[in-house]
């Protein structure tokens, strides 16, 4: 699993105008390659009286599913563009479909790249991108003398408080990036003198968003 990684935040759509044409981004994510060929198929369905649902999407942790269709538009002036700006921005696990409705201008070769490409770049910046990052879950087990200032400790650092459970000892559970739980580890044990019991728990994805 990846340690983090950007893709969409979910479902969005958006629409620009161009030379009178429509070009309607449908966007959503997909971690198979089924899931993203249901998504274009539902896209299309419902818009099927467009000219074109051109598509592409990209999948997998190394990439190694990148599909691309201009669906009647000329070669290499619809898909590509829209996965290129997949790639550009690294998004990863991630559908794009662009409808167009023909307005009755030709954009030519190089008009239809830039108003795909432009339609993607958009749609993305409508939808919204999120960072995950692969997070532990630490629990630290500790006596209630030590509470006010691991607690203080914690809130001041880099890592998360996921929730604090107050039974006969208190348990502190945190989010740390998995490549940081031997730093938080080491950190924990000198922070309560030793007297800690931590251990490690869950790996998770967590998402916030970004603006990079």
């Amino acid at each position: 699993m990846l340690p983090r990684y950007l893709t969409v935040k979910g479902y969005g759509e958006n629409e620009i105008i161009i030379q009178k044409s429509r070009f309607i981004a449908y966007i959503d994510r997909a971690e198979t390659e089924e899931e993203a060929q249901e998504f274009i198929q539902k896209i299309k369905k419902q818009n099927w009286d467009a000219t074109h649902n051109c598509s592409a999407y990209l999948i997998g942790e190394q990439d190694h599913i990148q599909k691309a269709n201009d669906d009647g538009e000329p070669s290499g002036t619809a898909g590509v563009p829209i996965l290129e700006v997949l790639k550009k921005k690294k998004l990863k696990d991630t559908v794009v479909v662009i409808t167009r409705y023909f307005g009755g201008i030709k954009l030519g070769a190089g008009g239809l790249i830039r108003a795909y490409g432009k339609a993607t770049s958009e749609g993305l910046a409508a939808t919204g991108i999120v960072e995950r990052k692969l997070m532990a879950i630490m629990h630290t087990t500790i006596d209630y003398t030590l509470l006010g200032k691991v607690e203080n400790e914690l809130r001041s650092s880099i890592y998360t408080i996921k929730n604090i459970d107050y039974q006969d000892k208190v348990e502190i559970e945190a989010y740390v990036e998995e490549n940081q739980t031997e730093s938080f580890t080491a950190w924990m044990v000198e922070l309560t003198n030793g007297q800690g019991e931590i251990r490690q728990g869950e790996t998770l994805y967590q998402e916030e968003a970004y603006e990079g």
